[in-house]
């Protein structure tokens, strides 16, 4: 398989999965909130086509007992374009394709909208890290001198800081009830602020070898300023390092949501996120009873192989 050939697959999965991600409100058979009290921790519900031994041509689902167990007098077909979703059924009928949690909301529909929590929390504190690592990466190579030593002696510090820490001295001055919103927002700032540093000094290395080059010299003796030849010239020449660290902090950040959610620092019901779902498995019982409360976990590694996968071609494709 050639590196094109194996970039384009890795595109076009990732693009899949960000794709029904972002259509959670249309591929989920129900809200993240809605509740069906009287089904806590159902099974995984099964669609059949055969029922008496006759096939039918249109899925259905059975009915659920009061423990969960199927109801064979109770049929309900599956339905498309239902209520303006992909699929559901009529109620009182239920399909839960991952289960149901504590609460009866639909462990499947949670794992499509909660991923828009943890994904989008990868994807801004990834912007958030490289723009401050262009910025500051870009000053530090092309101006050298004590903005070179100001800013990589504050990186160096920076990273010396352990950033769980942060994060709890910061969630601290905060109120203690705040919006799931604010959350999301505070969680994404510190994760991006405090991961400026690696693509900073990747930037810097390749500013300090872009800046002695010819064509950069000539410009600056044809009167250029030192803006212009950084926007014009300097900074094209790191959109590469660029493009490959958004592919390696992304899975990182993701990963940093999850971990930090799980342990009550991230968003908060009732927006759900994989993090803070996951951490409903944290009961024995939960987990060994209703495995299926792992499902946020699982649906966390296709993504996060699509990223590595990606991070990987895009580096040999650079390598001479």
């Amino acid at each position: 398989m050639t590196r094109k050939t194996q970039l384009g697959l890795a595109l076009g999965f990732l693009a899949l999965l960000h794709g029904a991600i972002a259509l959670a409100g249309y591929l989920a058979p129900y809200d993240y909130a809605e509740q069906h009290r009287e089904h806590p921790y159902a099974p995984p519900t099964r669609v059949h086509f055969i029922d008496a031994g006759r096939f039918h041509f249109r899925p259905f689902v059975y009915g659920l007992s009061a423990h969960g167990e199927e109801d064979l007098s109770r049929r309900y077909p599956v339905r498309l374009g239902i209520s303006g979703r992909l699929f559901g059924v009529d109620p009182p009928g239920s399909i839960f394709l991952l289960g149901s949690d504590g609460y009866g909301r639909d462990v499947f529909s949670r794992v499509l909208y909660g991923g828009r929590v943890s994904l989008l929390t990868g994807l801004a504190a990834a912007f958030l890290s490289l723009a401050l690592g262009l910025l500051f990466g870009a000053a530090a190579g092309y101006w050298g001198g004590w903005t070179d030593q100001l800013l990589m002696r504050g990186a160096e510090l920076l990273m010396a800081l352990p950033w769980l820490y942060l994060l709890l001295g910061a969630r601290a001055f905060l109120p203690l009830h705040i919006s799931a919103f604010q959350s999301f927002f505070l969680l994404t700032a510190i994760i991006g602020a405090v991961g400026w540093v690696r693509p900073a000094r990747l930037v810097r290395g390749v500013v300090l070898s872009a800046r002695e080059r010819g064509f950069v010299e000539a410009a600056r003796g044809f009167g250029a300023s030192d803006l212009y030849l950084l926007r014009r010239h300097v900074l094209p020449l790191t959109w590469g390092v660029a493009l490959t660290q958004a592919t390696v902090l992304i899975p990182r950040y993701v990963l940093a949501e999850v971990a930090l959610s799980f342990l009550g620092l991230g968003v908060g019901e009732p927006l759900p996120s994989w993090g803070n779902m996951l951490a409903e498995a944290r009961q024995y019982h939960a987990l060994v009873s209703h495995t299926w409360m792992l499902a946020p976990g699982l649906a966390a590694i296709p993504i996060l192989l699509g990223y590595l996968v990606l991070a990987d071609t895009l580096a040999a494709r650079r390598s001479p």
